[in-house]
């Protein structure tokens, strides 16, 4: 079984529509759905917003289903790199981008984690529209270039930013469970008014993500 956890009802109810025989379970505060893409068992869930959310939620994901592996999916900002609106970014690994444990340790390094979550490899390959690298995770909205301009500071090839992925990609690496990261990009932190991109963005964009989630999982042999 596959696991997929997305953060909040606008990107629950875009990849619903695209699960075959949905099931639904209710465990404590979470809601579970079960059913298959193509080929695949799959399980997909809504944390809600932000780190303490999304671990939570992976771990709860992890107690009662056991899946073979976990895919944080959804939007994401930009980080002034190659990816800009609309472009799907596979994480090659992922980072937090407000972590600090002090003496000894390097920014983003939770403790006795490494600095970088490296990621199951989907075998997706790059093309216009879909890159490949680092996601950076932060308890905060990415609003302005001195926001992109910090975590560029401390991760220069950093492609997109979220509020989730870090934290679902520590309670798979605390739990043993591989762990993949789709985003796609929603607005461009300090390009123009970015929270009108996102406001605007919900309208058709996010399906673009999910597409390239489906396709994974109809296609990939090694998942």
């Amino acid at each position: 079984m596959i696991g997929i956890i997305v953060a909040m009802d606008k990107e629950l109810e875009l990849l619903l529509p695209m699960v075959d025989d949905v099931r639904e379970f209710v465990d404590g505060r979470f809601r579970f759905y079960c059913g298959g893409i193509g080929q695949r068992e799959i399980v997909v869930m809504k944390s809600g917003i932000g780190k303490v959310n999304a671990a939570l939620a992976a771990q709860a994901m992890i107690d009662r289903f056991k899946p073979g592996f976990i895919l944080s999916s959804g939007v994401a900002g930009g980080a002034g790199g190659r990816a800009g609106i609309l472009d799907v970014v596979v994480a090659d690994r992922v980072v937090y981008g407000d972590v600090w444990c002090g003496p000894g340790t390097m920014w983003g390094e939770a403790a006795d984690c490494p600095l970088y979550f490296i990621t199951k490899d989907l075998g997706v390959e790059e093309d216009e529209c879909v890159k490949k690298g680092l996601i950076c995770s932060s308890d905060k909205f990415i609003s302005t270039v001195e926001d992109v301009d910090f975590l560029r500071g401390n991760f220069p090839d950093v492609m997109a930013v979220d509020m989730e992925s870090g934290a679902i990609a520590q309670t798979c690496y605390l739990n043993n469970v591989p762990f993949a990261a789709i985003r796609v990009v929603s607005d461009t932190p300090g390009a123009g008014d970015n929270i009108a991109q996102y406001s605007d963005f919900w309208s058709d964009a996010p399906k673009a993500t999910f597409r390239v989630v489906r396709k994974v999982l109809e296609s990939a042999e090694n998942l």
